[in-house]
């Protein structure tokens, strides 16, 4: 006779055993550090279900967050985050509302509904204000949605136009960001943690960012070609977090709500509209509409252009850096991108480009080894 114990023990050495049963396909390096399986992507014209382009609001010398008087307003300029958006979003927005804070007003008004315009007016509200948002558009019609998510602040300045005080709060709003993403990890918000697989060029090439700020790039390791099953010699491993627009931007803008929040479909056709809200605190969170709406001229478009294949549940990985190309793995498809079109205003996909970002894609994982398949 075996008492309850015996059993409960019995019992928990199952899943032990059946697991060491089950077959383990190639070695170490068809996995993860981990210990997901390195799946191969199928690439091919018939699984391509939609290709998009959008628009990144660039600035050489990097975002701009300061707050400035305006007849009797006080704005506060949250915009310009280059291929940063969604990354820097929490962060930007932080520094924002401290600036905010500073003033004696209790209520604002967010210009824009990107990823952006969101976390600044959540953040106003977990600080007691009263907000409303002003949009020309909500989700999924703005900039973010056509974003890829990997939370990795890219292309977000020069770094010959940079000054030492913008690289510190570079620096600031990338470390708070970092930590209010991990606190929405999960399903509600449609963000994870993932393995990524960075193709770097030459036996001693670098990755600037992983390289400068190591403690927000965990599972950091070189990979020579014996531990990884990709066509490319000099590998950098990194895990970062990956946020799906179509996932994050509904319940964020479903948070805003639920909190009070007020959201008004407007368009502002110059910068006097904007100063007719009746907030006396305004947060503009408008990207590239800024350069019409602030006069700011240094702002430009960067055109990115992403080709979607029909969603691979065994793919749970990004590559980035094959040939210019990445691939970030998503509930809504494998998204494909890899195009940066300096101040081109044309949202209209480029076919000769859709054709070089599928062809690229297909000749690396065709070269990809997959024990699986």
């Amino acid at each position: 006779m075996f008492n309850r114990r015996q059993i409960l023990q019995s019992m928990a050495t199952l899943p032990l055993l059946s697991a060491c049963a089950l077959p383990r396909q190639g070695s170490a390096r068809n996995y993860t550090p981990s210990g997901m399986p390195l799946r191969r992507v199928n690439v091919s014209d018939d699984r391509v279900i939609r290709t998009i382009a959008g628009l990144r609001p660039y600035r050489p010398s990097g975002f701009v967050v300061r707050a400035e008087r305006m007849n009797d307003k006080v704005v506060i300029h949250n915009y310009g985050h280059g291929g940063g958006g969604i990354t820097l979003s929490w962060g930007t927005s932080h520094l924002a509302m401290e600036l905010a804070t500073q003033t004696q007003h209790r209520r604002c008004a967010v210009l824009g509904s990107g990823a952006t315009g969101l976390s600044a007016a959540r953040l106003m509200q977990n600080a007691g204000w009263e907000v409303a948002i002003y949009s020309k558009d909500l989700p999924p019609n703005t900039t973010s949605n056509v974003a890829g998510g990997q939370w990795s602040p890219t292309s977000v300045y020069s770094e010959d136009s940079v000054t030492p005080a913008f690289l510190a709060q570079f620096e600031s709003a990338m470390r708070h960001s970092y930590r209010y993403y991990q606190n929405l990890v999960g399903p509600k918000y449609g963000v994870r943690w993932i393995s990524n697989y960075m193709i770097l060029s030459g036996d001693s090439g670098t990755d600037f960012l992983s390289d400068t700020y190591p403690g927000m790039y965990p599972q950091r390791l070189r990979l020579a070609p014996s531990d990884h099953p990709f066509p490319a010699n000099n590998i950098l491993h990194i895990d970062t977090m990956l946020a799906e627009p179509a996932v994050y931007l509904p319940q964020m803008m479903d948070d805003f709500q639920i909190a009070g929040g007020k959201i008004v479909v407007k368009e502002f056709r110059d910068r006097s509209e904007v100063l007719q809200l009746d907030e006396p605190v305004i947060i503009n969170c408008t990207g590239l509409g800024s350069r019409e709406l602030f006069n700011d001229n240094e702002l430009i478009p960067i055109k990115g252009q992403l080709t979607f294949l029909l969603p691979q549940e065994e793919v749970d990985y990004i590559i980035i850096g094959n040939s210019g190309l990445y691939m970030f793995p998503r509930s809504d498809g494998i998204l494909l991108g890899g195009t940066y079109e300096r101040n081109n205003w044309d949202t209209t996909p480029d076919p000769q480009a859709t054709r070089r970002i599928i062809d690229g894609h297909r000749a690396f994982f065709n070269a990809m080894e997959d024990p699986w398949a």
